[in-house]
């Protein structure tokens, strides 16, 4: 095995205390001995998703952020409302990395060969704990990126395309032919739209801005329904009509639109329908949510007939449900078209310590479509 390794190195870290306190912060965090199949990856790049956000501020109230200590090792804490201490109980006092996914350069490996021969190479890693600088993981947990890819063209190339393509293989294997998207201008659906476009699947997307409007529409998407516009409803029904959408994931979670769109559904099917029920129409419609960017209740007003589910829709599930080898199919599609169909786009990248100042937890924190975070945790830190 390689020797001279790190001895240790920084990792953010966020814990909520017992007293109602969020602390991000970063811990020098011993390198461990590698086994014979595992592998040290320098992180060279990992993005802030909204996955992440969940883990890293838990119920925190983000207008409550406050940060001390010098811009080199920052401190950033925030209060839980009493009424979220609850459902944080299960981490209270716990220590807990961040960061689903990265990407960096292998720096020394386990004996074993599959190890070994990844030394050097530049690698994508799925895995938690990404938001440090070195991470031990075992060798076949390495996605090998292309030559001449960078870690920030590979940084995002798990959560985001396994989602996307997760999505259109759930439509597919439970016998929907088009689906519905929500925050749909977002790097993931702006995703779901190349695939969709490549594959020739209807894609009915919803925004809540002109811009995002126009920009999925420049990017080839045929329909877009903006959610604020006084013909959201006429117009999402007319693009059900056209599409023949039965299934939709929801980005936001919380709120009315879930239901919104199970009534448009319904109101599409109903237009062609040749006789009366008064038990609605027996096409069954589903709503998954993906996500939480509405923090409030979902809300559920029926008015669509009873051929109807709303549930959740997670992608470690997903890719269990289908197998290894369906997982494997889906990595090798994103590995092919990494820097066309799958490429992604930062705001900003930062380091570690940058990660935590005000200013970008403000402005990633927020969660707005354009506002997607990189974090090179080798920038600025000594190896």
């Amino acid at each position: 095995m390689t020797t001279s390794l790190p001895q240790s190195g920084l990792q953010l870290r966020s814990t909520i205390k017992p007293e109602g306190q969020l602390e991000l912060s970063l811990v020098p965090t011993p390198v461990p001995a590698l086994a014979d199949d595992e592998v040290l990856v320098r992180i060279e790049a990992t993005p802030i998703n909204p996955s992440d956000i969940g883990l890293l501020f838990g119920a925190a109230d983000v207008s409550t952020f406050e940060v001390t200590g010098p811009a080199s090792n920052p401190v950033a804490t925030a209060r839980v409302p009493e009424r979220a201490m609850t459902g944080m109980a299960a981490r209270l006092g716990q220590s807990m990395p961040v960061g689903n996914e990265g990407a960096g350069v292998v720096i020394a490996a386990g004996a074993a060969p599959a190890a070994q021969a990844l030394i050097g190479k530049t690698v994508a890693v799925l895995g938690g704990a990404m938001y440090a600088q070195y991470r031990a993981i075992r060798a076949n947990q390495c996605l090998l990126l292309p030559p001449g890819t960078t870690p920030a063209e590979g940084a995002s190339c798990f959560v985001n395309p396994l989602t996307a393509l997760g999505m259109v293989e759930t439509m597919k294997r439970e016998g929907h032919t088009a689906l519905v998207h929500t925050a749909a201008a977002s790097n993931l659906g702006q995703m779901l739209n190349k695939i969709c476009q490549a594959d020739g699947i209807n894609l009915v997307n919803i925004v809540r801005k002109p811009e995002q409007e126009a920009l999925l529409r420049g990017i080839g998407a045929k329909y877009v329904c903006n959610l604020t516009a006084p013909t959201f409803k006429a117009d999402l029904t007319d693009a059900l009509v056209a599409t023949g959408a039965t299934i939709a994931f929801d980005a936001t979670g919380g709120g009315t639109l879930a239901g919104q769109i199970l009534a448009c559904m319904e109101a599409a099917i109903n237009r062609t329908a040749k006789e009366y029920s008064r038990y609605g129409s027996a096409v069954h419609k589903q709503v998954y949510l993906y996500g939480s960017l509405d923090m409030r209740p979902t809300e559920i007003q029926r008015s669509f007939g009873m051929a109807w589910s709303v549930g959740g829709w997670l992608l470690t599930p997903f890719l269990q449900k289908i197998g290894g080898a369906g997982a494997q199919a889906l990595r090798e599609r994103v590995a092919r078209e990494l820097k066309t169909t799958f490429a992604s786009h930062y705001a900003k990248e930062v380091s570690l310590a940058e990660a935590l100042s005000a200013e970008s937890i403000a402005a990633y924190g927020a969660r707005n479509t354009g506002t997607k975070y990189l974090i090179n945790p080798a920038k600025g830190l000594a190896g």
